[in-house]
């Protein structure tokens, strides 16, 4: 599905997949870099994939803060990637711990 391409043309997609681990490292990357921002990791993720993604798609992550714990630093994030399209790729749910001073 992902490496071989006769395989994949007799597949449902008809051609290669890109792995879902790329998919979801914009998503490792957005969390890290800008929301909630350096010394981020995730706690948990609760995703689904909802669509391919082709060889030579482009894809965007996006974050949303749905909650903040008050006594923590945890943040609970609504994700999703979306193709060149449109089409939604991914989608969910993640908890995130910042650590201090990073």
């Amino acid at each position: 599905m992902h490496y071989d391409e006769a395989f994949a043309a007799r597949s449902k997609f008809g051609r290669l997949v890109v792995q879902g681990g790329l998919t979801t490292g914009l998503l490792h990357a957005l969390i890290a870099t800008d929301l909630p921002g350096p010394g981020s990791v995730f706690l948990s993720q609760n995703w689904k994939f909802t669509a391919p993604v082709f060889v030579n798609d482009t894809i965007t992550a996006e974050a949303v803060v749905t909650k903040v714990h008050a006594t923590k630093p945890v943040t609970t994030l609504e994700v999703k990637v979306t193709s060149q399209t449109g089409i939604v790729v991914l989608e969910g749910e993640a908890w995130c711990y910042t650590f201090d001073g990073a």
